[in-house]
C-alpha cells in the first residue's frame, strides 16, 4: 500500500538564517507562506514553491554538499528571470542553455552554494503533453 501525501515541503538549514531569508524573499521573489517562532534557532520562514514549499529554519554549521541537493524551479519565461536575476545582483552560474532533453536551463546558488536550476519548459517539450 502507498502513502498517501497530502502535501510536501522542502527543509532547509542554512549557515546565516537572515542571509537565506534576504536571498529566497528578495532577490528570487517567492511570496511568503507563513513565519513562525521568535529567536535564533526558533525562527522560520515558509515559502510558496510552485506545488510546495520552502522552509528556511534552524541553523547548520556547514553549507549543504553542493551535488546533495539541488532546487529545481520552473519558470514561465527564462529570459524575463534571467533579466531580473542580473538586476538584482544574483551572478548567473551558467546562463539559460536549451539542454539536448530540451528543457531550457540556467543555474545560479544561494548564498550556501546549495545550486538552483531556472527552468523554462518550451512549448514542444513533452512535459508539455497532456494526453
Amino acid at each position: 500500500m502507498a502513502i498517501h501525501v497530502l502535501g510536501s515541503r522542502i527543509l532547509l538549514r542554512p549557515t546565516d538564517l537572515e542571509r537565506s531569508r534576504t536571498f529566497y524573499r528578495d532577490i528570487l521573489g517567492l511570496a511568503i507562506y507563513r513565519e513562525f517562532g521568535t529567536g535564533d534557532g526558533q525562527r522560520g520562514t515558509v515559502f510558496f514553491l510552485g506545488g510546495g514549499f520552502l522552509e528556511l529554519s534552524g541553523h547548520s554549521e556547514r553549507p549543504p554538499e553542493p551535488t546533495a541537493t539541488q532546487l529545481w524551479l520552473q519558470v514561465p519565461d527564462i529570459w524575463e528571470a534571467h533579466r531580473a536575476l542580473v538586476g538584482r545582483g544574483v551572478p548567473i552560474a551558467r546562463e539559460p542553455t536549451r539542454e539536448p532533453w530540451g528543457l531550457i536551463e540556467m543555474r545560479i546558488t544561494d548564498p550556501d552554494g546549495l545550486v538552483i536550476f531556472i527552468v523554462e519548459v518550451p512549448d514542444d517539450h513533452p512535459l508539455r503533453y497532456r494526453p
